[in-house]
């Protein structure tokens, strides 16, 4: 039987793929699998109780929301940490630290970044690279890190919005609850949706990044406060 691999080098598996693969896994030890971006208290006061709510609620959640702020910040953190600019991925960090809208939201930002960065220092201990000295927000850590791939900077976006997605979907499994074969619909939904979302996230500057997002901001304050829930946002 003819070998399937025969006349295949390795150079054709591009390791920037792998890498990226590697970094947008849930398994990777950054916490997101804890965070539910607003969908726990959006459950529990009714407004997300079905498969088709919680579907249109997170395409609607990477459209108007990842895509114009962490997506759009990512795209524009890639280059810089290519370039190894510190001051602009400081000013990008500022950015998402002054436009979370509640304290948890934040802490969010702060700890997956806090641990994706330990995890790369981990890997790379004698070259700390554009991390030398700071503990960056997690779309800045991410893009640190993807930035050491060979892989270009609308990938990387889809990667990030691909693990988002996972984790979110995995949010709606355990709070709606739903099946995992809802969660198999919403996802597929997901990625055919990460595309437009990454060419609107690379086309945006710094004057229309945007992170108003009232409804969510109103949740999240909610679920600081909310009485039982599973997850830490």
């Amino acid at each position: 039987m003819p070998d399937p691999a025969a006349g295949v080098s390795a150079s054709a598996v591009s390791p920037g793929l792998l890498q990226l693969i590697w970094l947008a896994s849930p398994a990777l030890p950054v916490g997101g699998f804890s965070y539910s971006e607003g969908l726990e208290a959006a459950v529990e006061c009714g407004a997300v109780a079905t498969e088709s709510i919680a579907s249109d609620w997170l395409a609607h959640q990477l459209h108007l929301v990842l895509a114009r702020s962490d997506l759009a910040v990512l795209a524009q953190a890639v280059p810089a940490a290519r370039a190894g600019d510190v001051a602009r991925l400081r000013a990008l960090d500022a950015w998402v630290r002054q436009t979370r809208e509640t304290s948890e939201m934040r802490l969010q930002a702060e700890q997956m970044g806090r641990s994706l960065a330990d995890w790369l220092r981990g890997l790379h201990p004698d070259d700390a690279g554009p991390l030398a000295g700071w503990q960056p927000t997690y779309p800045v850590a991410f893009a640190v890190a993807a930035a050491r791939t060979d892989a270009g900077a609308a990938d990387i976006c889809a990667a990030f919005a691909f693990g988002w997605a996972e984790n979110m979907v995995q949010s709606a499994l355990k709070s709606v609850p739903l099946g995992q074969s809802a969660g198999q619909r919403i996802l597929a939904r997901l990625a055919g949706e990460v595309p437009r979302a990454v060419a609107d996230a690379m086309a945006r500057t710094d004057d229309d990044r945007q992170a108003l997002n009232p409804m969510l901001a109103i949740l999240s304050a909610r679920h600081e406060t909310q009485y039982s829930r599973l997850f830490r946002s």
